[in-house]
């Protein structure tokens, strides 16, 4: 892995949302995106090189939408940006993680997305991005 690529922050209202951490941050995101595959409105926050994600449930059966129910507004996931996504997955694999799903997926931001379940690393979702350009 080579770097915290994102933290994602599950919200109810991304349009309110994007105006509080617009305050917050003192700019705008650069990014607005739906991923319809997810079920999800999504925007992006530059901070240095870090980036903030934000996620709002488009359907009642978005994972998001499940995860507000259950636990709330709040931290989602932890992305982490990898060289090569098959790779990773395949050694976190056979080091005894649970994969989510067994190949990449097209997510946001231009990325190939994998996610670990949370139940293998201490009830934090993990995710693994790869830019799509460097595949």
């Amino acid at each position: 892995m080579l770097k915290i690529e994102h933290l994602g922050i599950a919200v109810k209202n991304l349009e309110q949302s994007n105006q509080l951490f617009e305050k917050l941050f003192g700019a705008a995101p650069y990014k607005l995106e739906k991923v319809e595959s997810e079920g999800v409105s999504t925007s992006f926050f530059m901070m240095g090189e870090s980036k903030i994600e934000l996620l709002e449930a488009t359907n009642s059966e978005s994972p998001i939408a499940k995860f507000i129910e259950k636990k709330g507004e709040g931290i989602h996931h932890i992305a982490f940006e990898v060289k090569d996504i098959h790779a990773e997955m395949k050694r976190l694999e056979s080091e005894g993680f649970i994969l989510l799903n067994k190949e990449p997926k097209k997510g946001a931001d231009n990325k190939m997305i994998c996610f670990l379940h949370p139940k293998g690393t201490n009830g934090v979702l993990i995710e693994l991005c790869q830019e799509i350009g460097t595949l």
